[in-house]
C-alpha cells in the first residue's frame, strides 16, 4: 500500500473514532438529562396528606404541624439499634439548637401498628425527649403516610416474634408542609443540629 493510501486510511479511521466519541458523549448527556427529569419529580413529591394519631390519641394531619419545621422519622419501638440511636441524636441535636428548637417538631412514626399503641409510643419517645411526638394509626393510615414519604418498610418474621425492616433517613418538611431535604442520621447529633440550624435560621 502506498504512503498516500495509508495516510488516507489513517485520516478515515481518525474521523470514525471522533464521530464515535461524539455519539457516546451525546448519549451520556441525553441519559443524564433523562435522569434529572426522573429524579426531580420524585424529590418534589415527597410528603403530602396523611391522617394519623399521636401518642395522646389525638387525630393529626400534615396541617397540624403547619408553621413548624417538621422532622420526620419512621421506625418502631422494638428496634434494637437504629431507632434508639437516631432518637437519642435528635434529642441531643435539639438541645444544641437552644431557642431555635421551639420551631422544630420531631415526629416518630411507628411502622409497627401491631405493637406500638399510643401509650407505648408516649413512654418510648418520652425516654428520649418530651419534644419528640410519637405517631401511629391503622395499618392503612401508616402505609399511606410511608408511601407519601417514599419510605420502605416490611415485617420480617423471626420464629414466634417479628422485627421490621425500614428506611432510616430523617425527612425535613418546611413550615409550609413542603419537603425540604433528607438527612442521614449517621452524621451524629452535631451534624444534625448544624443542618437544622442552617434551615431554621433562614426562615
Amino acid at each position: 500500500m502506498s504512503p498516500a493510501a495509508r495516510r488516507g486510511l489513517l485520516i478515515l479511521a481518525t474521523g470514525f473514532i471522533a464521530l464515535a466519541g461524539m455519539l457516546i458523549i451525546g448519549l451520556m448527556l441525553r441519559d443524564g438529562r433523562k435522569g434529572e427529569s426522573i429524579a426531580t419529580p420524585a424529590i418534589s413529591s415527597v410528603g403530602g396528606p396523611f391522617q394519623l394519631v399521636d401518642q395522646t390519641g389525638r387525630a393529626v394531619t400534615e396541617e397540624t404541624f403547619r408553621g413548624k419545621w417538621l422532622l420526620v422519622f419512621f421506625g418502631f419501638t422494638y428496634c434494637p439499634d437504629v431507632c434508639p440511636t437516631t432518637l437519642s441524636d435528635v434529642a441531643l441535636a435539639l438541645n444544641r439548637l437552644g431557642p431555635l428548637a421551639d420551631r422544630v417538631q420531631p415526629v416518630f412514626v411507628s411502622v409497627d401498628t401491631g405493637r406500638d399503641t399510643p401509650e407505648v409510643l408516649a413512654q418510648y419517645t418520652g425516654a428520649f425527649s418530651s419534644r419528640i411526638l410519637g405517631l401511629t394509626g391503622t395499618a392503612e393510615q401508616v402505609a399511606t403516610a410511608a408511601n407519601m414519604y417514599r419510605v420502605f418498610y416490611r415485617r420480617v418474621d423471626q420464629g414466634d416474634t417479628y422485627t421490621m425492616d425500614h428506611s432510616t433517613l430523617l425527612y425535613v418538611m418546611g413550615p409550609d408542609t413542603k419537603f425540604v431535604t433528607r438527612i442521614n442520621p449517621q452524621g451524629g447529633p452535631e451534624r444534625l443540629a448544624e443542618r437544622l440550624r442552617e434551615l431554621v435560621s433562614r426562615s
